[in-house]
């Protein structure tokens, strides 16, 4: 589905986003998802160091009611290493403004180490009941780890809000799947899809054209 496509999609399902997410934000939930499979990016972890970059959408399809909940993580270009993250938003609030606590995280190291804390929600700020159960992986001949960094403290800073905002009195969001979308763009991650304001993550998650799709 094209942009434009896309957006027309997410206004029909903002009014169900906003209702359902305004109650629970990105929260996960006890329930662990069954995983998918589908055929891998192969040689994800192997090919650090060849120039090439690489991206990663980490999901509890399960998170939100069933909307779902994302994280990211980008390979820092060149090397064995990745950046990961997400916002959990704990508090379960509809809108916490800049500065306030939205479960913000990120964490550097290997492919490996990644798979492995986000299986485990490692970083979550208080007790998690459900952790990242898949995650879709893309290499990406294009990147920009200085941006990416960036905009991780963009996203961590700008607080919270799924619904109406009450400094402009816009219906919009900046949620979990806002700050995925967002660091990897300003990565110039290769075959990211647009994701509308409000749009649902795991209605996002399976636009992703040529990821890989695998279970944790």
């Amino acid at each position: 589905m094209n942009s434009s496509g896309m957006r027309s999609a997410g206004l029909g399902l903002a009014v169900v986003a906003a209702l359902v997410m305004g109650a629970v934000g990105c929260r996960p939930t006890p329930t662990k998802a069954a995983g998918t499979t589908t055929a891998p990016v192969r040689n994800m972890a192997a090919a650090a160091g060849t120039g090439t970059g690489g991206a990663c959408v980490f999901v509890k399809p399960d998170g939100a009611q069933k909307l779902g909940h994302v994280g990211w993580g980008f390979r820092v270009t060149g090397t064995d290493q990745w950046v990961y993250g997400a916002v959990e938003n704990p508090t379960d609030k509809l809108y916490t403004p800049p500065g306030g606590d939205i479960g913000a995280w990120h964490a550097q190291g290997t492919y490996a180490r990644m798979l492995s804390e986000m299986s485990r929600d490692a970083h979550y700020p208080g007790r998690s009941t459900h952790p990242y159960s898949r995650y879709r992986c893309t290499s990406s001949s294009t990147s920009d780890v200085g941006a990416a960094r960036a905009m991780i403290r963009t996203v961590e800073s700008r607080g919270f809000l799924v619904g109406v905002d009450p400094r402009t009195g816009a219906l919009t969001s900046r949620d979990c799947l806002d700050a995925t979308y967002d660091v990897l763009r300003a990565y110039r991650t290769r075959h990211l899809t647009p994701a509308p304001k409000l749009y649902v993550p795991n209605v996002w998650v399976e636009t992703l054209v040529l990821w890989s799709d695998r279970t944790l």
